[in-house]
């Protein structure tokens, strides 16, 4: 499809967005269209896989369900009928516990939780405007994860709202608000459990950071 990276233009909606090609992944926030393209790195999908696994595990027997990106995320507006969405997007992961909103094209409504992974293309749409549409339409958990600082950013929404974030680095075991029994790994995310932190620190001018930077 012959459209510019972020193509601010023209206000797009779902009858546009179900004809484009599989070729490319697009979101659409507001109306307006925003590449998925080149397909995320390396890290970023074994951080993801990680994740994934993790919450699919935990989840088998109960009645929540997990979904790794590409999964279609609809979130209408109350004047918008199907084909007049204007906003759908496909974060990195999401948690489902209201079967309702499940169907063949996707979920229609707030997942309860949401995961975004950084990438270079994406980690302002991810910490700006995401957050504030995540937020506005109600998606009761909001997770950034950063590979390359070894960070979480945890958001949960109280009162309509998502006040400080609680902050993880990789040394934490964070658990989900929703899911409190299952408890995340952050080494084994972030690739650190045979990492020895005091040995390194041993040596003249290392850090964690410019480590996390090679990546």
């Amino acid at each position: 499809m012959a459209l510019t990276k972020e193509y601010k233009k023209n206000h797009f909606t779902y009858a546009e967005y179900k004809a484009w090609g599989e070729d490319e992944r697009w979101e659409l926030i507001k109306g307006e269209a925003f590449s998925m393209s080149p397909a995320p790195g390396t890290n970023h999908q074994r951080v993801s896989g990680i994740l994934f696994n993790s919450i699919f595990n935990f989840l088998e027997s109960k009645p929540c369900q997990v979904f790794s990106a590409p999964f279609d995320i609809f979130l209408p507006e109350e004047d918008e009928n199907t084909n007049k969405i204007s906003t759908i997007v496909q974060p990195d992961i999401t948690v489902i516990c209201d079967k309702s909103k499940l169907n063949e094209k996707g979920c229609t409504g707030a997942p309860d939780i949401v995961i975004e992974i950084l990438s270079p293309t994406s980690a302002s749409r991810d910490q700006i405007v995401k957050r504030d549409l995540y937020e506005r339409k109600g998606v009761k958990e909001y997770w950034i994860v950063d590979p390359a600082g070894k960070i979480v950013w945890k958001y949960v929404l109280k009162n309509n709202v998502y006040g400080k974030p609680a902050v993880f680095d990789y040394k934490r075991t964070p658990s989900m608000d929703i899911l409190p029994d299952l408890r995340i790994n952050l080494r084994k995310v972030f690739d650190m459990e045979n990492y020895d932190e005091s040995a390194n620190e041993r040596q003249p001018g290392y850090s964690l950071r410019s480590q996390g930077n090679r990546l």
